[in-house]
């Protein structure tokens, strides 16, 4: 019997009147996480009439009371999920909860084709106003096909539960019953600050463009991100779950949702987790809005959207790029199947991507980076679908590389005492060469601190940044692409070719002895190394040899007189006290470049060869 919108209040039960007509072997849909109807399951948990028995319970992420370990142990109940993390990972091992593996956006048709046949539905909703209209709050996903399908339906009211704009609105006379909470929803207390989660959200920060779409979940990582990006602008949401960090993303005005596709002007989710703050923010607000999960997780939708980032906190990565996901209670949205729809998304999206953030180490200290994790569970297993992975230590651009390049890539971001072992690891597995070369000293020593940008004539800008293992093959393609001229300038005689061998000795410097700059066009993630410069400590001596290389497209234009002043600079805070150079005669570009810095210089011509001496002192 349903009921009627002018008399709702006196048409609220007990949960045990509610009840009564549950018989056993019916299967009973429970709203889900934050929104999970507490009260009535604990009268679920607690009861016991005979009518509550072997009855099976579904919710498609389980957090609270209904996946308690001491519960499912119960023989009275048997539970069916569509997600692994949280406590649920636990008793899915153990075999004592039923795991449904489907791709989000597939569910609400399982429900309605009756291929999952819901017999009653249980949903948290806010207080009803005076027309009998109520919000089904902070978790939409697939309560109304479940209502539709019911033959019992069940509303659990909580004063605590906003009001929410979207797909959100049902009637009191919905339900067949009403009963009222006597408990506050499941919140989610923010993530406490990190120092290296601060470092990973940074590096992360800066690989997002204004006008970007985001897709956030919850935990420290999403914390420190959102903090980074306060100074973005025109940022737009199409969430999973939304939190407290987007709620702060919000207010600081970086995000408009101007650029967005679909439900432009909204921020759009699915779910709400968080503080208790998050919900009274929620309450009417209309510039968020809330859908079921067939829209939210829909990749057609989400690829409508340009320049959708999915963002993923991972637990470990191989040297091939396939990611280990979190587990557990480390896993509170983010298992393979609602990944995989995202990032499917990203793939539809012009200028879409999907990066993997996590810390080089665990919090024992071991390495979050394995020469291979394929033994390891919860895993991602499309690695082609990763565009970067992001540590502490930097971004692994793995899109378009090849298998040797991602292990390159992703070794120079591992932490620094760990790159040895995984360079001899890559090396047993055929990953890199067999006599790759490694300074386990320069891993600690990188000056991840040598970073300038700069825009020169034609507004052409070109990223600088210390050299890396890993721009072997960029240094390689630069010196075929220099003519006989350049090379002979260079090296002072001819160079037919540049392999491995010779490269790889180049890009792994001892860092106490060289400090090397290259410079980089295009975006990060395929950018093209156009110039080096380096110079190399004498020894005995307070000097240091100083060497160009600048991509012929590119020469007249700034870019070696700008490489000279970083390296002087960077050559003094170390302790240097000048450079020597040998310039050919007819070099006069590169003579130029020297003597209008200001610095005096000492020349000394010998066999068609200037011999160059510049001491800093006198500057």
């Amino acid at each position: 019997m349903k009921l009627s919108s002018g008399n709702w209040e006196s048409a609220v039960v007990s949960p045990k009147t509610a009840t009564e007509k549950i018989r056993p072997g019916m299967l009973i849909f429970l709203g889900t996480a934050m929104a999970e109807p507490r009260t009535m399951v604990r009268h679920l948990m607690t009861s016991n009439a005979k009518n509550l028995q072997d009855l099976e319970l579904i919710q498609l992420i389980s957090f609270g009371d209904a996946v308690t370990l001491q519960t499912i142990q119960s023989q009275n109940f048997r539970l069916k999920t569509f997600f692994s993390g949280w406590v649920a990972n636990e008793a899915i091992e153990e075999g004592r909860v039923d795991l449904i593996p489907s791709r989000h956006a597939k569910i609400p048709q399982l429900i309605e084709s009756r291929q999952i046949p819901v017999d009653v539905a249980i949903v948290q909703i806010s207080s009803p106003n005076e027309a009998g209209f109520c919000s089904l709050g902070i978790a939409v996903d697939v309560a109304r096909e479940a209502m539709e399908q019911a033959s019992i339906r069940i509303g659990e009211i909580n004063t605590q539960i906003p009001r929410t704009f979207g797909d959100t609105f049902v009637q009191t006379t919905d339900f067949d019953y009403l009963i009222r909470s006597t408990d506050p929803p499941i919140y989610f207390d923010r993530s406490k600050s990190d120092d290296c989660w601060d470092q990973v959200a940074q590096h992360v920060a800066s690989l997002i463009e204004d006008k970007s779409c985001l897709a956030f979940s919850i935990g420290p990582f999403y914390d420190a991100l959102a903090r980074c990006l306060t100074n973005k602008r025109h940022l737009g949401i199409h969430s999973p779950v939304f939190t407290d960090p987007l709620m702060d993303l919000m207010k600081s005005g970086a995000v408009t949702n101007r650029y967005k596709d679909t439900h432009r002007g909204k921020s759009l989710t699915s779910y709400a987790l968080g503080t208790e703050e998050l919900l009274k923010w929620l309450d009417n607000n209309p510039l968020v809005e809330f859908q079921r999960i067939d829209k939210v997780f829909n990749p057609l939708i989400i690829g409508r959207n340009p320049r959708f980032v999915t963002l993923i906190a991972a637990r470990k990565v191989d040297l091939y790029g396939r990611i280990g996901l979190n587990m557990g209670k480390g896993n509170l949205a983010s298992g393979p199947a609602e990944v995989m729809d995202f990032i499917n998304g990203a793939e539809l999206s012009e200028g879409g991507r999907a990066i993997f953030a996590l810390t080089s180490r665990d919090r024992n200290g071991e390495s979050n980076m394995l020469a291979s994790i394929a033994d390891l569970p919860n895993q991602f297993g499309a690695f082609e679908s990763v565009s970067a992975v992001v540590t502490e230590y930097g971004v692994a651009y793995l899109e378009g590389r090849t298998v040797r390049e991602r292990a390159q890539a992703l070794i120079d971001i591992a932490h620094p005492d760990d790159r040895a072992g995984l360079v001899e690891a890559a090396r047993n597995r055929k990953i890199v060469y067999p006599n790759q070369i490694f300074i386990a000293e320069s891993a600690r020593l990188y000056p991840a601190d040598v970073t300038a940008v700069h825009t020169f004539r034609g507004d052409i800008k070109i990223r600088f940044r210390a050299i890396r293992p890993s721009d072997e093959e960029g240094m390689r393609h630069l010196f075929y692409r220099f003519s006989d001229e350049a090379v002979f300038y260079r090296y002072f005689h001819t160079v037919r070719s540049m392999p491995h061998t010779q490269m790889q000795e180049y890009v792994n410097v001892d860092w106490n002895q060289i400090m090397s700059i290259v410079g980089l066009t295009g975006e990060e993630k395929n950018g093209c190394i156009i110039a080096e410069a380096r110079y190399i400590k004498i020894p005995n001596s307070a000097f240091a040899e100083i060497v160009f290389v600048v991509d012929e497209k590119y020469q007249r234009l700034g870019i070696a007189s700008f490489l000279y002043s970083m390296l002087i600079r960077l050559a003094r805070e170390r302790g240097v006290k000048g450079f020597v150079a040998d310039v050919l005669f007819s070099n006069t570009g590169m003579m130029h470049v020297f003597q209008k810095r200001g610095l005096p210089v000492k020349a000394h011509l010998e066999a068609g060869v200037f011999h160059l001496v510049i001491p800093f002192a006198t500057e």
